[in-house]
């Protein structure tokens, strides 16, 4: 199976609906609007913050995944290697899954919580995902994504910022939404 890349931009925006409108006008389809409660954790033994790492379990719904996510390769997006596993379904086999990882030494860093409206749209050879995110204490976010294979991760990078800037959009957010709130709270210095 070839390694996938995800190729990603976020912006942070004021007020989603001229953004929602600018998709909708530029051919994106609404596919849902779902609740994400993400649980980020740390290695035993090496930190994934100075690794650039991310492993966490997200649940939507009654969806559950477990998501591993590679140091950032992009230098003009946020390019890494992600894995994403799906597992039982339901709250009880989360918390199972997320008391099991701490039993193996992982520490818990953060929750997540995030709404999360999505569009889709093909366009320059890519299948874009958009998310227009509503998270609590940092505010909204839209966010552009495509998966890739390697040969193709330059014109995803090039075909990403080609869309954000389409949307008149300039300012990438380069920090996750766990290192926004670690920060929010005062956890990072």
């Amino acid at each position: 199976m070839p390694k996938l890349y995800e190729v990603e931009l976020k912006f942070r925006i004021e007020t989603s609906r001229p953004i929602e409108v600018e998709l909708q006008q530029s051919g994106a389809v609404e596919v849902d609007v779902v609740s994400h409660v993400d649980r980020y954790f740390n290695h035993p033994s090496r930190d994934f913050r100075s690794t650039d790492e991310a492993f966490r379990i997200r649940s939507i719904g009654e969806v559950n995944c477990v998501t591993y996510k590679g140091a950032v390769q992009g230098t003009v997006a946020k390019t890494r290697h992600e894995i994403e596993v799906e597992f039982a379904e339901g709250a009880v086999e989360a918390q199972k899954l997320f008391e099991m990882v701490q039993l193996l030494g992982f520490r818990f860093v953060r929750e997540v919580r995030k709404t999360r409206r999505s569009y889709t749209l093909s366009k320059n050879r890519f299948d874009f995902v958009l998310a227009v995110d509503d998270v609590p204490g940092l505010g909204r976010f839209l966010e552009i994504e495509v998966l890739a294979k390697n040969d193709r991760r330059e014109a995803a990078e090039a075909a990403v910022w080609k869309l954000a800037h389409s949307l008149n959009l300039t300012a990438a957010e380069s920090r996750s939404y766990l290192d926004l709130l670690l920060e929010s709270d005062g956890s990072l210095s």
